[in-house]
Order: structure tokens, then C-alpha cells, then sequence
């Protein structure tokens, strides 16, 4: 393990060793609280052929990705180009087919849109690397809902729904706007959807795991691979939400996260990376996510640079009213508009929110603590809800901060309200 990290955050760097013993593959942790970073850790290897983790590598971060996008959004609407209560289709009027036609931006950030069911949209996971061809399918599809009556995890439609949105008022693609707007204004080397070469070459390779699923390592008929998740990845997650009463729904996480042959789609691939899947291959370094949240994190301004102002990101960030009905993800992720809220191993931080991925990647930030955690992996197992390793760091970022004295633990909330 390399990198630095001021004292007081030393649980943070033994988490991270116990992780790094514990998974195949490597990480990179990045903390700032306070308007400095505070931790830059990483280690491990890169991948199968035993590289080192370096300072400058990135790793494909699924829905990590999301939160990216989402920030974007906000970006605009605080530029007045985009309303969270304005019908998608004054954006994109092809988009108003097939009792699409009220659906709000609001409803598309809180996953109410019913729009989800992306198995059913297209005939095969390669037609995700075609933006033209999933934006024409989004037009053609129905809501798989009423609009508004439930809340369905958009696991890969959300970022070509938010992506279209974006590029529709701004006229510039997207990978465009994630450099233009987000990355050069805050000096990031590390954030990339739709990779160019030169960051391709930095990037950690997906570490095969035992179940291969979303790295390319299952070789078997996309039936047979279907049902061994059904018997592992699923049925592991089953036990584990029925010990509090939870049912899940095999055949809509299907719809959300599985076109057909996905088994073999490779996310850590170069053709891939290359393309623009806003809601799931993302390329980022820690150090990268963890800076774009502590922007978030103090009022949407840090070091001199703004992205957004206090008032738009107060609106953005407020919880919105859950559904009574739940699908794909069936218990309340605490959704804000973009980003869902956040759970450690020391609680769930009420003001927190940011978007963790499938396979251990996350970002959040905290503004009653002015505080950003990032992480980001290339092996071991996860779910698409996140997985323990972001919850672990997370919990030892609180444990960090709860060891300060105490007068100077009433000072900073002080400082906070």
C-alpha cells in the first residue's frame, strides 16, 4: 500500500490493508474533509498478471458512474437550461411516445420514470456501445408502470435517459461535457465516460471473480449462466434480504441489469471503456471522485471554483418521497435527485448521499460534516446495490473523525450548521 494520509485517518489506511489482503485485485481510498484531502491510499495489483496499483490508475466503476452523471444535471438546471418539474419530452420531443409524455425529469433522477426494463428494449447487451440506437429504443419503449407509482432501479437506462437529456440542452456530447464542465474546471486526471487511449492505458483490468458476472469471465450459454446467478449471486442475495423481510424479484433485476448477453459483455474492455454507457463505465481514479463530492460537499464550491450554487444543490439533495411499491431494489435507497443516501458500517449518515457500483466502487459527500469518501476497485464480488468494501471505508471514516477531542468535534459542527 502507497500514499499518504494525515494521522488522525489511520483507521482508514488499516481498513484498507485488511481489504487488499482480503480481495483479489487492487484499490485506491480518497478522503477530504474540511476543504483538504486527507487521504490518498492505494495498492494491490492491477491486474491478472500482477502489475502494481499505481498512483495514476483507474478503474471501470459501474454505477459509481451514475453520480457523475447526475451532478451534470444539476450543473444545469442550475444554469437554468434544465427543470426538475419540466416533462422530459420539451427536451427531447421524440421522446413523447407510448404514454411517455408526462413523465418529469424529477421522475427519471428518482427512478419513477418505469422506464427500467432495458431486456426488454434491446435484443442484445452489445447494443449498449450504439448511444443512437438506445436512444431510439428508449423512444419506442412503454413504461413498463404508470409513471410516478413506483420506484425501479435503472440500472443501464438511467444514463442514456439523463445523458440525452443533457446533450439535447447543450448541444455537446456527453464524454464532452464530463471533461468540459466537471473535470478541467477541478484539475481531475481521473475522470473519464467514454475513455480516450490515453486513459485506457492507465486502467486497472476487471479482476475475474467466482462469479464472473459483468466481466466477461462466464463462457457458457447465457441460459445456463442465468441460472447459475440464479443459484449463487441471487440466492445469496435472497437469504440475505429475507433475514429482515425482504423479497426480491429475480425476473426485474433481470429487466434492469440483464439484456441478453450480458454474460459475455466485457465492461473492462477497451471498446468498451471507449464508449459512452453513462450509467455504468465510468473510468476513475479515487483521488478524481472524491474531489468532485467535496465540492458537493461545501455548498457546491471549493478552492475558488463554483459548479453550482448552495440553493440548487439544497433542492437536488432533498430525500424524495418513496413509492409504495418497490422494484429491482426492493427497499428505499433514501433517493435524493441522482444520487440515493448512504449506509456504513457506523450508521447511516442522515445528510450523506452519493452512487455506489456493482463490484465495491462508491463516492458520497457529507455536508454537515463537509467530508467526501471515494473508492474505487477492479476485483472481488459485490451486488448492484454496493457491496460491504465501500461501507467498511465508510465506517472508518466516521471512526476517524469520532477520535478527535471532543471541543474540537463541537467546533466543526459549529462550523457546519
Amino acid at each position: 500500500m502507497e500514499g499518504e494520509l494525515h494521522p488522525t485517518f489511520t483507521p482508514v489506511a488499516d481498513t484498507l490493508r485488511r481489504l487488499l489482503r482480503s480481495y483479489a485485485g487492487g484499490a485506491a481510498v480518497c478522503v477530504w474533509y474540511e476543504g483538504e484531502c486527507v487521504v490518498d491510499l492505494w495498492g494491490g495489483v492491477r491486474d491478472e498478471s500482477r502489475r502494481r496499483w499505481e498512483h495514476d490508475t483507474l478503474a471501470p466503476s459501474f454505477s459509481t458512474t451514475k453520480g457523475v452523471a447526475s451532478t451534470l444535471v444539476h450543473v444545469m438546471v442550475d444554469r437554468g437550461l434544465l427543470d426538475y418539474d419540466e416533462r422530459v419530452a420539451k427536451y427531447w420531443p421524440e421522446f413523447a411516445r407510448n404514454g411517455k409524455e408526462s413523465i418529469t425529469l424529477r421522475q427519471v433522477l428518482s427512478h419513477q420514470s418505469g422506464l427500467y426494463h432495458v431486456r426488454q428494449m434491446i435484443d442484445h447487451a452489445e447494443e449498449m456501445l450504439d448511444w443512437n440506437g438506445m436512444v431510439r429504443a428508449i423512444e419506442r419503449a412503454a413504461p413498463i408502470h404508470p409513471p410516478g407509482k413506483r420506484t425501479g432501479y435503472h440500472g443501464l437506462t438511467y444514463g442514456y435517459l439523463v445523458g440525452e437529456i443533457l446533450q439535447r440542452v447543450t448541444g455537446r456530447p456527453f464524454p464532452e461535457l464530463v471533461q468540459q464542465e466537471l473535470a478541467r474546471p477541478l484539475g481531475l486526471r481521473g475522470l473519464y465516460v467514454g475513455a480516450p487511449p490515453e486513459a485506457i492505458a492507465r486502467a486497472a483490468e476487471l479482476m475475474r471473480t467466482r462469479l464472473g458476472f459483468l466481466s466477461g469471465a462466464l463462457r457458457v450459454p447465457e441460459a445456463v449462466a442465468l441460472a447459475r446467478l440464479r443459484r449463487t449471486w441471487f440466492a445469496v442475495l435472497q437469504r440475505m434480504f429475507s433475514t429482515v423481510g425482504i423479497s426480491l424479484d429475480f425476473e426485474s433485476l433481470l429487466d434492469a441489469l440483464a439484456p441478453r448477453g450480458i454474460t459475455s459483455f466485457d465492461f473492462g474492455s477497451e471498446r468498451v471503456l471507449r464508449a459512452c454507457i453513462p450509467a455504468a463505465n465510468g473510468l476513475f481514479d479515487a483521488r478524481s471522485l472524491a474531489k468532485l463530492y467535496a465540492v458537493l460537499a461545501h455548498g457546491g464550491e471549493l478552492g475558488g471554483v463554483r459548479l453550482l450554487s448552495r440553493q440548487t444543490l439544497n433542492r437536488a439533495t432533498q430525500r424524495q418521497s418513496p413509492t409504495p411499491s418497490r422494484v429491482v431494489i426492493p427497499f428505499d435507497m433514501r433517493w435524493r435527485l441522482g444520487w440515493h443516501g448512504v449506509f456504513t458500517t457506523r450508521g447511516i449518515p442522515p445528510r450523506a448521499f452519493g452512487h455506489f457500483g456493482f463490484g465495491g466502487s462508491g463516492a458520497w459527500a457529507d455536508p454537515s460534516r463537509r467530508l467526501a469518501v471515494a473508492l474505487v476497485v477492479n476485483g472481488g464480488v459485490g451486488t448492484p446495490f454496493g457491496d460491504l468494501r465501500i461501507a467498511r471505508i465508510g465506517g472508518a471514516v466516521l471512526a476517524s473523525l469520532a477520535r478527535r477531542p471532543r471541543s474540537a468535534r463541537r467546533r466543526l459542527a459549529a462550523q457546519a450548521r
